[in-house]
């Protein structure tokens, strides 16, 4: 297979990305295991390759892990803020470079790839914050001269397994928070993205070195999922693991970690829908629609997959996003204007044209795309689909970037076609009207973790909680109190007074 001309990509040689590179770091570079290729999916072509960690490299990171936490737990709680402030200038400083290695190792544009690196800044600024303001509860007591109170305390060591979309942001979401809590972290990202793992590795563990902190609160390993995954869910020290992938790979995780009676934070598929009102705001619906459909090409957990159009502007909205989509660049991700870049694997490709075919058979109608683009690299078209919701594929996610049009009369039969697929990720509605925003908010709208309106299902923020219902998962990654997650709590009562009083009343003398 060909390779790239490492002088067409500066950025690379600033990132200290080489030719070949080790999949493993624990203070230092080392990897006993066997080679694996990272290709660019504009080209087609292989990047650089990456030695793999073994089994016995991710021992190595979990022991280190095991003895720096005696030091980083016991390290104060704003000073903990003060490297992770450091790590969100490291960031900035190298914001550029990372940001276009994102859209060259993944395929996202380039001004997504630059969001996701600000997204990992951005957490790195809320957790600074959260450095001065992790707090438990005072509650009072029914016993005179007694105080009830909370304590938190760090969890110990955290594992995260992220995947190929979102190479760098979901791991600066778990990392930022499990430091500021005390907490190590032991990452193994994607495979197929390692190069980015690698580098923003490289990033952090200088701010660390440079700080004077032991080898082990962060470390990382690239490796298969068989040997690497597979050790990481069933070692007791992991106190919680922290995955991101698909639905069913995310069984398999819950079960191994819940086994052992470890926690686990899961997001798995989306599946996601928008409803379109009779008195949405047009412009605003359509503009959001495209990007939640195109953006990524279709490969984030929360692109819109079911757009659910009012029967009585059905005909006129479609011909409007067909237009639209018409007018989406697709090619080089790092040309700025370019819209969409490529499906990130020939596997992701395969997906696209089968699902085609299953969409075809179950009656459904392409009426935008559907083709594969002939050109380098792994493009297809942004594709349009009429089909009823009752069709068994529409329950399913398709990671590639197929819209499913779907017409209704009325908001609650609406929100049922929103509901009844087995994921609950994102979902947005498009209307003016109070009365159907505040159902829509209620305990008879919406099932999914995230709520919006008159936007579609994509463009989180770091502040508010992110996650899933159903199928899509358990527990919550960023803002709001998803730091609960990765500490204990104890409950603690402390008697004052000169006796013994029992809750509840409860008499016991004893002579």
């Amino acid at each position: 297979m060909a390779e790239i001309t490492f002088d067409d990509y500066p950025f690379l040689a600033e990132l200290g990305i080489e030719k070949s590179s080790l999949g493993c770091f624990h203070g230092s570079w080392v990897a006993g295991g066997s080679e694996i290729p990272c290709i660019c999916p504009h080209t087609g072509k292989i990047i650089s390759y990456v030695k793999q960690a073994t089994a016995e490299d991710l021992e190595v990171c979990l022991s280190k892990a095991e003895e720096a936490k005696n030091v980083w737990m016991m390290t104060p709680t704003p000073v903990r803020g003060e490297i992770i402030r450091q790590i969100g200038d490291a960031l900035r400083a190298k914001k550029e470079s990372l940001g276009k290695l994102v859209s060259l190792v993944m395929g996202k544009i380039l001004s997504e790839g630059l969001g996701e690196i600000q997204e990992f800044i951005d957490i790195c600024d809320y957790a600074l914050g959260l450095s001065r303001q992790l707090e438990g509860k005072i509650l009072p007591s029914e016993r005179a001269k007694h105080v009830l109170m909370e304590v938190w305390n760090p969890l110990g060591v955290i594992g995260v397994i992220s995947a190929f979309n979102f190479p760098a942001a979901v791991y600066g979401w778990n990392l930022a928070i499990a430091l500021v809590c005390g907490n190590c972290v032991v990452w193994k990202g994607a495979s197929s993205t390692s190069l980015i793992s690698i580098a923003v590795t490289k990033v952090i563990s200088e701010v660390f070195a440079k700080n004077g902190y032991p080898e082990g609160i962060i470390t990382m390993v690239v490796g298969p999922g068989g040997s690497v995954g597979e050790a990481l869910m069933s070692d007791n020290r992991i106190r919680l693991l922290s995955f991101t992938g698909s639905t069913s790979i995310g069984r398999h995780v819950s079960q191994v970690v819940h086994n052992r009676f470890g926690r686990t934070i899961l997001e798995l598929g989306g599946n996601n829908a928008a409803i379109v009102m009779d008195d949405a705001d047009i412009e605003i619906a359509l503009r959001s629609c495209v990007f939640a459909a195109v953006g990524t090409a279709g490969q984030r957990c929360t692109s819109l997959r079911r757009l659910l159009i009012h029967e009585s502007l059905y005909e006129s909205f479609k011909e409007r996003l067909i237009a639209a989509y018409s007018t989406v660049r697709i090619g080089d991700p790092l040309d700025p204007i370019n819209l969409m870049g490529p499906l990130h694997t020939q596997a992701a490709v395969k997906e696209f044209t089968d699902g085609i075919e299953t969409i075809k058979a179950q009656g459904g109608t392409i009426v935008r795309g559907g083709c594969v683009v002939e050109r380098p690299g792994f493009y297809v078209e942004p594709t349009i689909v009429e089909i009823n919701h009752n069709a068994p594929i529409v329950r399913e996610e398709l990671f590639v970037p197929i819209l499913y049009l779907i017409k209704f009369k009325t908001l609650d039969e609406a929100i049922a076609i929103n509901n009844e697929v087995p994921q609950g990720l994102a979902s947005g509605l498009f209307t003016m009207n109070m009365r159907n925003m505040w159902q829509w908010l209620g305990p008879k709208g919406s099932d999914c973790g995230l709520v919006n309106v008159n936007m579609a299902t994509s463009g989180a923020e770091i502040g508010g909680a992110f996650g899933g219902e159903k199928e899509t998962g358990e527990g919550r990654e960023s803002g709001s109190d998803s730091w609960k997650q990765y500490m204990r709590r104890s409950t603690c009562a402390i008697n004052f007074s000169t006796t013994l009083a029992l809750a509840q009343g409860v008499q016991f003398n004893i002579s």
